[in-house]
């Protein structure tokens, strides 16, 4: 799970990186309104905690910017501003959730987790792609009709090109959702390269046509030919 903290009290944001991480989080941190934006805009993120009075770019400001644009990541407001129409305002631009400074940590892990549960609907047990089918409830997957024989990592990442069907998948976010590491490095870029071509080789196998593209320089897209 991936939680963004916009927070310009330094100290604060430290500490809350630091025990959100000792609860298994990756954590990413911004210092002003206009960095927290920027990273919300490229990043994909499961919880954003936005403070509304940062320099530049005010919280309202950011988090009215983001959904106009339609992101949907919840947002749990953590502020010391605590009158009824500050807490209205910012529920009706789109926060999901208010906390007012100061505050107890265990009660933030608990609204945070509330919130991850709310924000994510059961996946579907079954995916579709053309002629691929994959069962998540029996780890099967089968392309024409011929059962594929794949590899618990190679299971992972079908599944993950399912739930993004259509659109690029990136290294980074590979390296991120499947192999789980937080940066990236040239061997890993390696090792997703090879696994990648022989998942390919196994998807392709039974179809004769090609099913999962490379885009050059980005990333991977099941589907139709990227354009």
């Amino acid at each position: 799970m991936r939680i963004l903290i916009v927070e310009d009290e330094r100290k604060l944001a430290l500490a809350l990186r630091e025990g959100f991480e000792a609860e298994r989080f990756e954590v990413a941190t911004a210092f002003s309104g206009e960095e927290g934006f920027a990273l919300a805009s490229r990043e994909r993120f499961d919880l954003a905690i936005l403070d509304l009075m940062l320099p530049g770019r005010g919280g309202i400001e950011v988090l009215s910017s983001l959904r106009t644009r339609g992101m949907q990541t919840p947002v749990l407001v953590l502020t010391a501003k605590d009158t009824v129409d500050d807490r209205v305002q910012a529920l009706d631009l789109g926060a999901d959730d208010y906390l007012v400074k100061p505050f107890a940590f265990a009660e933030l892990l608990a609204r945070t987790r509330a919130l991850l549960r709310r924000g994510r609907p059961p996946p579907p047990a079954k995916m579709r792609c053309e002629d691929l089918e994959l069962d998540v409830d029996t780890h099967s997957a089968a392309r024409a009709s011929k059962s594929l024989n794949l590899t618990a990592r190679e299971f992972e990442i079908v599944e993950y090109l399912l739930r993004h069907a259509g659109s690029v998948v990136s290294r980074e976010m590979l390296a991120r959702d499947v192999w789980r590491v937080a940066r990236r490095a040239t061997p890993l870029d390696n090792v997703i390269d090879v696994t990648m071509a022989r998942l390919r080789r196994k998807l392709d196998a039974p179809a004769g046509r090609r099913l999962l593209h490379t885009v050059r320089g980005v990333g991977f897209v099941l589907g139709g030919p990227p354009q």
